[in-house]
């Protein structure tokens, strides 16, 4: 998840950016509502970190793969890309989750019985028996801290201190262990784009309850940026004091 190709976003890496999001929610979501009987709370939490994984590999090169608004805002904060931008990589990644959620919505839809008011397309929400009936305060914290610590693994994946080539499976396995920890809490966001696309179709609950995905997860990045900014200038601190030493 580079940032350097995104500084003066060029069409390709909008593109990415879009194509990435609609990939992921292909994969991840698309596996909850048609395999998810199947493969269980595990299989969804892998579906979502093997798909990331491969997509860091696979367009990280061209756009940084953030494929996470969240990822955005942590890396504009950060400097790391102007806020236009940021803004554009938002609006790709917001159309790449539409039209993701579009595809699973086509595929589900012609399975016998299937209905989408009753069973869903991989939403987001609290409250309800269907997500553990989890109040607006524990989904905020596990949102908040999930998506911080996200954030926090995907800048120091990607620094120049790093293992060189094991970004996606640290980011991946990141993604994976969230989705573990809130599947069962509120369905598992961290990222807003990919609560966005499934909720404009669902509509009802899972539209009206949309800003909980998009608020939190966003404060999440917020952090996850200030505390991997704190560790970056704590290790320099040191570094340098260590060479003034020597």
């Amino acid at each position: 998840m580079s940032d350097e190709h995104a500084r003066s976003m060029p069409v390709g890496a909008l593109a990415a950016e879009a194509v990435g999001t609609a990939v992921l929610v292909v994969g991840g979501v698309g596996t909850a509502v048609l395999a998810g009987k199947t493969v269980g709370t595990v299989g969804i939490a892998l579906a979502f970190g093997f798909i990331l994984a491969a997509l860091v590999y696979a367009i990280g090169p061209i756009s940084g793969c953030h494929v996470n608004p969240a990822i955005t805002l942590a890396m504009a904060i950060r400097r790391r890309i102007t806020p236009v931008v940021a803004l554009g990589y938002v609006v790709a990644q917001a159309v790449g989750a539409l039209v993701g959620a579009a595809i699973v919505l086509v595929i589900a839809s012609g399975r016998p019985g299937y209905s989408l008011s009753a069973d869903g397309l991989g939403t987001n929400g609290y409250g309800s028996e269907s997500t553990g009936g989890y109040g607006i305060l524990p989904v905020a914290v596990a949102e908040i801290v999930l998506t911080a610590v996200l954030v926090l693994v995907v800048f120091a994946a990607t620094d120049s201190i790093a293992t060189p080539g094991g970004a996606g499976v640290a980011i991946g396995a990141t993604l994976t262990v969230a989705h573990l920890i809130a599947i069962g809490i509120d369905s598992t966001s961290v990222n807003p784009a990919r609560s966005f696309g499934p909720a404009v179709f669902a509509g009802g609950t899972a539209l009206s309850q949309l800003w909980v995905f998009v608020v939190f997860p966003l404060v999440g990045g917020l952090v996850g940026a200030l505390i991997h900014a704190g560790i970056v200038a704590g290790h320099r601190d040191r570094d340098e004091a260590v060479a003034q030493q020597a």
